[in-house]
């Protein structure tokens, strides 16, 4: 399959072209209609369009996208069809997106470059109160750790974080081969709707905290990975203690965070 434009796919910058249309309308279809009209779809890594066409055609979303390849944003500014949505230049990993849409709501989408996915995940997090919505494709074992429950071996830090702050949905698996150049791996869409209650009780950092510790050791005991990362386990009840992290569900985890005095106070 070769690709239409001139934009040349960057190894070092994780690009895979959709070369799909049918993929990008179904990645397009499942952003959900926002609550108001001043919520921004960012789609991050646009490359040359091909998942932007569809969103602009839906004709209910305010689009804005963020590519950080400057070859990208030079094509995408010379195409007549985006004359109308604003283009901007710049790395995610790096912006302060309140301050570029500030008092705003923000839907994440994109055909996210794989080697920074996780990294997006974070952020998404990290602006929680002002992300309602996150839809996207990332690598398939990424997209299925975010929604696996406990018990499974690939159940993570990701799958906790995640699935405590919003509603985590595997929609759909995409072959590589509707890519320019295609991916040694398979592709998953995923879609987060923000949890319209926020557990309470716990800062996201000290949940943030706890998770970790007891991941980084997944082969012992929390009461072992909990002291080692300096958590006092005093009164935490000891079946719960006997467990290894990935036998705790989100609620669990969130409960421990209730429990456990935040270290980093004081």
């Amino acid at each position: 399959m070769k690709h239409p434009h001139s934009v040349k796919a960057k190894k070092h910058l994780g690009q895979h072209f959709l070369a799909d249309e049918h993929t990008a309308h179904l990645i397009a279809d499942a952003v959900l209609a926002p609550d108001s009209t001043s919520t921004v779809v960012l789609e991050i890594g646009p490359g040359t369009g091909a998942l932007t066409k569809p969103l602009l055609r839906r004709g209910d979303l305010n689009i804005h996208v963020l590519e950080v390849d400057s070859e990208s944003v030079a094509f995408l500014r010379g195409q007549d069809w985006l004359e109308e949505t604003p283009i901007l230049q710049g790395d995610v990993l790096k912006m302060d997106l309140l301050q570029q849409f500030p008092g705003q709501d923000i839907i994440i989408a994109g055909n996210f470059p794989y080697n920074i996915s996780s990294q997006i995940l974070f952020k998404a997090l990290d602006w929680r109160e002002h992300v309602p919505q996150l839809v996207g494709m990332f690598q398939k074992e990424v997209a299925e750790r975010v929604c696996s429950p406990e018990g499974s071996k690939v159940y993570g830090i990701l799958s906790v974080l995640l699935q405590t702050y919003f509603t985590a949905e595997y929609l759909f698996t995409v072959p590589p081969q509707v890519f320019v150049p295609p991916p040694k791996v398979q592709s998953g869409v995923l879609r987060l709707v923000r949890r319209e209650e926020a557990p309470t009780g716990f800062a996201y950092h000290h949940l943030k905290r706890i998770t970790k510790a007891a991941f980084n050791q997944r082969r012992k005991t929390l009461r072992n990975a909990l002291s080692a990362g300096g958590f006092p386990i005093d009164g935490i009840d000891p079946e719960i203690l006997g467990k290894r992290a990935e036998q705790l569900s989100p609620e669990a985890f969130q409960s421990l965070a209730r429990e456990l005095p935040d270290i980093t106070k004081g």
